[in-house]
C-alpha cells in the first residue's frame, strides 16, 4: 500500500465527525516526511471542491469507523468510487462489513467506543506517512523545513 502511495503525487482524505480531525492529521503527516501533496476534508464537503479532483490517479483515504456518520461516509465513497477514484478505506470490523464497497486497500481495526476511535484510528495514518516516506527514501528522523518551536507567553 504504501509502495503505491510513493508513486502519486496527490492524496486526499475524508472524514466525519471525530474522524475529520484524523483526515487532516493523515493528510499533514504524509506531507510533512514524504513531500506528497495532500488534503484533508470533511466528507460533507466532497461536493464543495475535492470531488473535481478525483480520477484513478488519485487515491483517497477514507477515515470511516462504523459510527452514526458511516451511513453518509459510504454515500461519499460510492461517489468516489463512481469516477474512478481508489480507495483506501481505514474502518473497524463493522464497518468492513457493512460497506461492501470495492476498495484498493481496506485496513480494519478492531471496534473501539467512539470516544478512543480517534487514538486508534490515528496509528494506521501514522504509519502509512512513514512507511510511503521510507519507499521514497526520504529522512524520516529530519523532514526537510520542519523546525520544533516553542512559544513562551
Amino acid at each position: 500500500m504504501s509502495r503505491e502511495l510513493s508513486k502519486c503525487h496527490d492524496v486526499l482524505y475524508l472524514g466525519r465527525g471525530t474522524s475529520f480531525p484524523l483526515a487532516m492529521e493523515g493528510a499533514l503527516k504524509l506531507k510533512e516526511i514524504s513531500y506528497i501533496h495532500a488534503e484533508g476534508y470533511a466528507a460533507g464537503e466532497l461536493k464543495h471542491g475535492p470531488i473535481a479532483l478525483i480520477d484513478e490517479n488519485m487515491p483517497v483515504i477514507v477515515i470511516a469507523p462504523h459510527d452514526r456518520f458511516f451511513d453518509k461516509t459510504v454515500s461519499n465513497m460510492q461517489e468516489v468510487a463512481a469516477r474512478g477514484g481508489r480507495i483506501i478505506l481505514i474502518t473497524d470490523e463493522k464497518g468492513a462489513a457493512a460497506s461492501k464497497l470495492d476498495t484498493m486497500h481496506t485496513i480494519v481495526l478492531p471496534e473501539v467506543d467512539e470516544i478512543i476511535a480517534p487514538m486508534i484510528f490515528s496509528l494506521p495514518l501514522q504509519l502509512l506517512a512513514y512507511h510511503t516516506a521510507v519507499f521514497m527514501g526520504t529522512d524520516v528522523d529530519q523532514p526537510r523545513n520542519l523546525a520544533k518551536s516553542v512559544t513562551v507567553e
